[in-house]
């Protein structure tokens, strides 16, 4: 036996180490690509949570306030595309605030036209989404807007436009129905959505990069 041969357990220990290294930087690499999933279930937890949460309607008019304008930032096209828009929006409400006001008049003596009343009802996001006829598939592009134009408040009014509902008509009496339905305030918007860009995933782009539709 030659005396300079390694011993048996020489011959098996670099292997075991070897192994043992390789073991720990498995873990240090198997770790890391493990984060983003728990990450993704953690927020699709969460979104679960928010669209089926129930809706209780705020005791004062003033909590529904929101405060949010549409960005001077914009093309001069664009803003002469959304001032296009208010403007004929405007008139129509008006057009038919004054036929309103007239019906009432010749019909009873006088009289004056009605706020469109508040939701008191209850339900959730995921409820009044499937009642407005809006794909499982485009509910997370509309709660995306949804939450960033009325915090997911049926009842939400802008302060300063009057613009009204979950997704923020202007003005309100564009929606058939009732603009604080939540159910006619969705399914006017999937309209709108589809209607102006095509799809809810096209609305949603669009939204991202300009912060209004």
């Amino acid at each position: 036996m030659n005396s300079k041969s390694p011993s048996r357990w020489a011959r098996v220990k670099a292997p075991v180490a070897a192994l043992a290294v390789a073991g720990m930087f498995g873990v240090a690499v198997v770790a890391p690509f493990a984060m983003p999933s728990a990450q993704t279930d953690a927020e699709a937890l969460a979104f679960e949570e928010r669209i089926h949460q129930e809706f209780v309607p705020n005791a004062s008019p003033e909590a529904d306030l929101v405060f949010t304008d549409v960005p001077v930032d914009l093309s001069e096209a664009e803003q002469e595309k959304a001032a296009a828009e208010q403007a004929a929006a405007e008139k129509a409400a008006a057009e038919k605030e004054a036929a309103e006001q007239a019906a009432a008049s010749s019909g009873s003596g006088g009289g004056s036209v009605q706020a469109p009343a508040k939701y008191t009802g209850g339900g959730s996001m995921a409820e009044w989404m499937t009642a407005a006829g809006i794909a499982e598939a485009d509910w997370s592009y509309v709660v995306y807007i949804a939450e960033r134009e009325s915090g997911l408040n049926p009842n939400a009014t802008n302060a300063s436009s009057g613009a009204c509902g979950l997704i923020q008509a202007l003005p309100c009496s564009k929606v058939p129905g009732n603009g604080y339905d939540p159910v006619d305030n969705l399914r006017w918007a999937n309209g709108y959505a589809v209607d102006r860009y095509g799809s809810w995933a096209q609305a949603y782009a669009f939204w991202t990069t300009n912060h209004w539709w």
